[in-house]
């Protein structure tokens, strides 16, 4: 056996800095449990609030204004008071995203508070990826990350570094990071994992295209891939490992308290979606023992008295949802959930209420039920109807995800969409329109006429001719000028939250004492 290897675990940006990253939380507490060596580096966390102090001249009156007030705004995110007026929490978001759109188009990016595009580069070219590397130092976040990682290795050099990469908008940020630490510390072992390498690793016939910077890429659940890797493989984990969150800087985030991420299972356990990267990607579903999960929120809430759990699972499922209502959380929570008959109980909406839930996300995605059914999605509209005014009933707050798009919709389907969605608007508080993107490798996307949808060998989505001829450029004119026009849907929008979307949402609600 390897001697045991110490472990830095690193979350780049650009992702949304609200709440710590669950990924590395749940990668840090299997490897305290095995007695790892392991430290944390939330990169997008600092480099936000690094970037935010940095001086750059404003002309215009907005800009002058959002970098007079920088310090004013991030501690009104970090308030109650501020989510109990919308105006008010929306000028301090747009203030603050002002400050880093500005510093990032210094510097040749779309940067925002939840997205990160360069011109220069593309992030699903694994040449520019590279190239990304090799230039880190033109990266808008170079100067906070060379800082931050030299503090880093003047307390220890790590053996290992894991990089957590869910999201596009990271990738080129994690490139740039692993680029520096490449040219300077070569004999590091580079490990990325998370989502979009899963994602990326499940195209058919992948080859590693970074090989020479990243040394091994891990597809799915990265714990025993790490524990392997510093040495303690033979080190069995429970079947809920916990999470650790007693390395971020919890009252830095931008959120009004700590937001705890936990997921109480993997993967999704409906997994019969048409176009879903759940079955392409042949992700199984694997719910935690219910008592270790028990244990594992208790444990969390006592350490660290959350403002707010969040329940990262791709669908609570209603053996859980039923446990929580007969041993209450007694911390607000949210998350998503299917809509299922349990929650068309108003008992059972009512335990749940009881329970802590502020709010329920929910993927309704059509209003006409053959969409649904081609979709394959196993929800009923009556029952979807039940379910909203049951949740509205209770005090919980709903947002609602629209799709559409989808090889199944027409433009009748989508009127029939707004016209449910206008008769359920008293039920419905937010809204989350989407356009389809059709999965590159789905066995469904093989039956359309496909042609490329970003150029590159990483691009995990294709255009599709639509078998209706509702494409892409018409159900863009019909959501602007046609869904977000009438009254009822356009004040559901307006309660959005920029950026930060169902991530600040539950504290809108609980500020406005739902």
């Amino acid at each position: 056996m390897l001697d045991e290897k110490s472990i830095l675990l690193i979350h780049p940006p650009l992702s949304k800095p609200c709440e710590p990253p669950a990924g590395i939380a749940k990668l840090a507490g299997a490897l305290k449990i095995a007695g790892i060596d392991c430290r944390i580096y939330d990169a997008n966390l600092t480099g936000v609030l690094d970037l935010l102090q940095k001086p750059v001249s404003a002309e215009d009156t907005w800009s002058k204004r959002a970098f007079a007030n920088i310090d004013r705004n991030l501690k009104a995110l970090r308030s109650d008071e501020t989510y109990a007026g919308l105006d008010r929490y929306k000028r301090a978001v747009m203030d603050i995203n002002r400050v880093i759109r500005i510093i990032g188009g210094a510097c040749g990016v779309d940067l925002s508070l939840s997205n990160y595009t360069a011109s220069e580069f593309s992030a699903v070219r694994s040449d520019d990826l590279l190239r990304a590397a090799e230039q880190f130092d033109a990266n808008p976040f170079y100067f906070s990350f060379k800082k931050r990682l030299a503090g880093f290795f003047t307390e220890k050099e790590p053996d290992i570094i894991g990089f957590s990469v869910n999201f596009m908008s990271q990738a080129l940020c994690a490139f740039a990071i692993a680029g520096l630490i490449r040219k300077r510390f070569p004999r590091i072992r580079i490990v990325f994992g998370g989502g979009l390498i899963t994602s990326w690793m499940s195209i058919p016939n992948f080859i590693n295209p970074f090989d020479g910077l990243v040394d091994d890429l891990v597809c799915g659940p990265g714990e025993d891939s790490l524990l392997n890797l510093c040495g303690a493989k033979n080190k069995a984990l429970p079947d809920s490992s916990g999470y650790d969150y007693s390395l971020f800087e919890m009252q830095r985030y931008f959120s009004p308290g700590p937001v705890i991420p936990y997921s109480t299972s993997r993967g999704c356990y409906w997994q019969k979606c048409a176009f879903c990267p759940e079955k392409s990607e042949q992700g199984r579903y694997h719910p935690l023992d219910i008592l270790a999960v028990k244990k594992d929120i208790e444990g969390v809430i006592t350490m660290e008295k959350p403002r707010l759990i969040h329940f990262t699972d791709n669908a609570l499922s209603p053996k859980f949802l039923k446990h929580v209502i007969e041993n209450p959380i007694k911390t607000p929570w949210y998350g998503f959930a299917r809509i299922t008959d349990h929650l068309a109980d108003p008992e059972f909406a009512r335990g749940l209420k009881a329970s802590g839930c502020v709010m329920l996300k929910l993927g309704v995605e059509s209003g006409d039920q053959a969409v649904l059914d081609a979709l394959e999605k196993g929800i009923d509209l009556n029952t979807v109807s039940k379910v909203l005014q049951n949740l509205k009933h209770a005090g919980i707050a709903t947002y609602v995800y629209l799709l559409f798009g989808t090889p199944a919709e027409s433009r009748v389907s989508a009127e029939k969409t707004l016209e449910f969605a206008m008769a359920h608007a008293h039920a419905i508080d937010f809204l989350n329109l989407a356009v389809f993107n059709l999965p590159a490798y789905s066995d469904d996307a093989s039956e359309l006429d496909t042609i490329d949808f970003y150029e590159g060998d990483l691009s995990l989505y294709r255009e599709f001719a639509h078998p209706k001829g509702w494409n892409r450029d018409n159900v863009r004119r019909f959501l602007a000028k046609e869904f977000k026009k009438s009254a009822p849907i356009k004040a559901i929008i307006n309660n959005d939250p920029p950026f930060f979307t169902s991530n600040h949402a539950p504290f809108l609600v609980m500020g406005r004492g739902k």
